[in-house]
């Protein structure tokens, strides 16, 4: 499942900008943010390419870098090999391609 979220308003910017309508959208998606089983209070806000929070604006990360600081899952390696499949491809001189995901162990060549 999900464990790590990041907020982004879009197009805040496109429109005269409204404090008002800004905080009833923050009041609006915090009400689902907490139904889902998160809280908003400890989570990023951006509206636009800048960082929100209740002290204003702030001059810090940007949205694409907290999304690049989002921690990767970690994947049991101690475990047997699961790899459920996505799709299979047929390359003409290659053959038939499998493709999918390790969730967990390890794949070793040979």
């Amino acid at each position: 499942g999900v464990r790590q979220l990041i907020v982004a308003i879009n197009k805040m910017d496109s429109t005269k900008y409204s404090e008002a309508r800004y905080n009833e959208i923050v009041k609006e998606v915090s009400t689902f943010i907490k139904k889902i089983g998160f809280n908003p209070t400890n989570m990023p806000w951006f509206k636009g390419w800048t960082k929100e929070t209740k002290a204003g604006a702030k001059s810090g990360k940007t949205l694409l870098e907290a999304i690049d600081n989002i921690d990767p899952p970690v994947r049991p390696s101690d475990k047997p090999l699961r790899l459920p499949l996505q799709d299979v491809y047929k390359i003409g001189g290659i053959g038939t391609v499998p493709v999918g995901r390790v969730e967990t162990g390890v794949i070793k060549p040979g």
